[in-house]
C-alpha cells in the first residue's frame, strides 16, 4: 500500500514539475523585463494611491470623531444647565 501511495506522489509530482516548467518557458517568451518593471510600477502607484486615500479617509474620520467629542461635551453641559435652572425654579 506505502509503495503504491509513493508511485503516486512521485508522478504526481513530476507531472506538476513538468507542467511548472512548460508555465515558466511561456512566461518567459511572452513576458521580458521591460513587462515586469511596468507591472511593478503600476502595482506601486495603485499600492501608493490606495495607502494615500485610507491616511485621507483616516484623518477625516479623526476630525469627524474630534466634532463628535465636543458636541457630546456641549450636550452634557446644557443638560447640567438646565437642571440648575430647573432646580432653582422649583
Amino acid at each position: 500500500m506505502e509503495e503504491k501511495l509513493f508511485e503516486l506522489m512521485t508522478k504526481m509530482y513530476s507531472d506538476i514539475t513538468s507542467k511548472l516548467e512548460a508555465m515558466d518557458k511561456k512566461l518567459d517568451k511572452k513576458a521580458d523585463k521591460s513587462d515586469i518593471v511596468h507591472i511593478e510600477n503600476k502595482s506601486d502607484t495603485n499600492t501608493k494611491a490606495l495607502f494615500d486615500g485610507y491616511k485621507q479617509f483616516y484623518e477625516k474620520l479623526n476630525i469627524l470623531d474630534n466634532k463628535i467629542n465636543e458636541l457630546s461635551s456641549k450636550v452634557e453641559k446644557q443638560e447640567v444647565e438646565v437642571k440648575v435652572i430647573k432646580g432653582g425654579k422649583s
